[in-house]
């Protein structure tokens, strides 16, 4: 009798034992998945901010007051012509339908807010780009830029596997949320925030934390 009860409870342990280890791999796995994304990020924001530090070497001042006189449509074009041959960009004529990006809190970016951009271009890895010229809102910066990570693939969440950076006058870089505070990088780069300054925070040593 005891012998039937010890099978029984040994059995219960090896079920309950392979019902945790079934519950910690997938997050296991997507926490590996995210640490490579934001590996990718800290690469990517490192050779952007080395290809406009290249650019700007070849573009004297007077050709960059001659492009501030130029409307906002030209000057995107002008900066794709000039980015291009460095990240090799291929036009996207139509973005999917499934692909919706979101905030890090789960609501959904609307065409109204700052963090959408709609023309968006893909690269050879796949990764997604946008792009638009923002010199005519209150920030300093002539540019900013999107970068979806692991493309049309899922999250599409700021913070997880999309980031941004703004470009200002000489070719200097700035990740979204360097205008933050310690404080509110980590509540914005959490469930409760939009994800807008993860891509700061990170760079700067910050961890996920979802």
């Amino acid at each position: 009798m005891k012998k039937h009860f010890w099978k029984i409870e040994y059995s219960i342990i090896i079920l309950c034992t392979l019902g945790l280890i079934m519950l910690l791999i997938p997050v296991h796995i997507e926490n590996y998945i995210q640490a490579g994304i934001i590996k990718s990020w800290k690469d990517k924001y490192k050779k952007t901010n080395y290809i406009f530090k290249v650019i700007n070497t070849q573009i004297n001042e007077e050709r960059i007051d001659d492009i501030k006189t130029y409307s906002i449509e030209e000057r995107k074009i002008i900066l794709l012509n000039l980015i291009k041959p460095y990240m090799r960009l291929k036009s996207q004529d139509k973005i999917p339908w499934r692909y919706r990006p979101k905030y890090m809190n789960g609501t959904r970016v609307s065409k109204k807010d700052s963090l959408y951009f709609n023309n968006l271009y893909i690269t050879p890895t796949q990764q997604l780009v946008g792009i638009k010229d923002i010199s005519e809102t209150n920030n300093k910066a002539w540019f900013a830029i999107m970068f979806d990570i692991n493309g049309f693939l899922p999250p599409n969440t700021w913070g997880k596997d999309i980031f941004g950076m703004y470009i200002y006058d000489e070719g200097e870089t700035q990740p979204f949320g360097s205008d933050l505070s310690l404080e509110k990088l980590k509540t914005d780069c959490s469930e409760l925030g939009s994800g807008y300054g993860c891509g700061y925070y990170y760079i700067i040593g910050g961890e996920f934390n979802d």
